[in-house]
């Protein structure tokens, strides 16, 4: 059975293109892509951005391997995940704001 080519495609509100290291993590375990499949585009962002959003190229390998495992365990969207801070679209939220505002200090 081929592999299914997942998108590289961005939603207008969602900034994030799926990044091609995380894209061969999932398109290796057609477990996981079946559930990546499954997911909404929004939740979809939010793994990416989480994956994406770390500064060292090991701790970025490690949210990769975990958006795998996690997605085998269940999980719909990263947990405790204040959500994608790079929306344009939309304010950003109070509670969000506070958390990013709290992380600065």
């Amino acid at each position: 059975m081929p592999k299914k080519i997942i998108s590289n495609k961005t939603i207008p509100a969602m900034p994030h293109a799926t990044p091609k290291d995380l894209r061969k993590a999932i398109v290796a375990d057609p477990k996981v892509s079946a559930i990546w499949e499954s997911l909404t585009p929004l939740a979809r962002n939010e793994w990416i951005c989480w994956a994406i959003s770390v500064k060292q190229a090991k701790t970025r390998e490690e949210h990769i391997k975990r958006v795998c495992s996690e997605l085998k365990d269940g999980m719909r969207r990263p947990c405790c995940w204040i959500g994608c801070i790079h929306r344009k679209d939309k304010k950003i939220s109070p509670s969000v704001q506070w958390v990013l505002k709290k992380r600065k200090r």
